[in-house]
C-alpha cells in the first residue's frame, strides 16, 4: 500500500509539471488585426507605420485669378521689368542729367511695385513671368543701340507713350478687377504712374 501511494504521488507531481509547462507555451505566430489601427508589425517584431492614411499638408492659399486679372499681372510684371532695365541703361547712356534722373526714378519705383506685385501673385499661387514679353524686350534691345542725345529722345518718347498706356490700363483695373488685391494694387500704383507720365511730358 505504501509503494502504491508513493507511485501515485510521483505520477501526480509529473502531471502537474507538464500542465505548468503547457501554460507557459504561447503561439508567437498569432497576430490580430484591427481595421482602425495604423500600426503594423513585421516578421522581426519591429513596428511599422502605415502611411497610407496620413493626411498631407495642403497650401493655405489656393486662390486663382481669372483671365483678365491674370493677363494684367503678366503684362504689368513684364512692363515693370522693362522699366527697370531701360532705367538702368538710361543712367549709363543718357546725355541729359534730367533723363538720367528719370531713369533712376524708374528703377526705384518699378522695383518697389514689382516686389509688391510678386508678393500678391504668390499669395494667389500665380506664377509671375521670369522674363519680359517679346514687345517689351524689343524696346530694350532698340534703346541699347542708342546713346547720347539720340538715346534721350528715343527713351523719353517711349516713356511718354508707354506711361499713357499704363495709366489707362491701371485705371481700368483699379475699377474693374475681380480680385480685390489686384484692384487695390492697381489703385495704389496709379498715382505713381501718373507722376511718371507728368515727368516724361515735362522732359520730352
Amino acid at each position: 500500500m505504501k509503494k502504491i501511494s508513493i507511485a501515485f504521488l510521483s505520477l501526480s507531481v509529473y502531471c502537474m509539471m507538464q500542465a505548468c509547462n503547457g501554460d507557459k507555451t504561447t503561439d508567437t505566430s498569432t497576430t490580430s488585426t484591427d481595421s482602425s489601427s495604423t500600426t503594423m508589425t513585421d516578421s522581426s517584431g519591429s513596428r511599422m507605420v502605415d502611411t497610407s492614411t496620413m493626411t498631407q499638408t495642403q497650401p493655405l492659399n489656393t486662390q486663382s485669378l481669372n483671365k483678365d486679372d491674370s493677363e494684367f499681372v503678366t503684362k504689368a510684371a513684364s512692363g515693370g521689368m522693362m522699366e527697370v532695365e531701360i532705367g538702368k541703361v538710361a543712367q549709363e547712356k543718357a546725355k541729359s542729367q534730367r533723363v538720367k534722373d528719370f531713369g533712376n526714378m524708374m528703377v526705384t519705383d518699378h522695383n518697389k511695385a514689382n516686389d509688391e506685385l510678386k508678393s500678391i501673385a504668390s499669395s494667389k499661387n500665380f506664377t509671375m513671368p521670369s522674363a519680359m514679353l517679346a514687345d517689351h524686350q524689343k524696346h530694350v534691345d532698340e534703346l541699347n543701340k542708342k546713346s547720347g542725345e539720340d538715346f534721350d529722345k528715343a527713351y523719353m518718347k517711349m516713356m511718354l507713350d508707354d506711361h499713357k498706356k499704363d495709366v489707362s490700363e491701371f485705371k481700368k483695373i483699379s475699377e474693374k478687377a475681380t480680385d480685390a488685391d489686384i484692384k487695390s494694387f492697381a489703385a495704389k500704383t496709379l498715382p505713381v504712374l501718373e507722376k511718371h507720365l507728368d515727368s516724361a511730358k515735362a522732359i520730352h
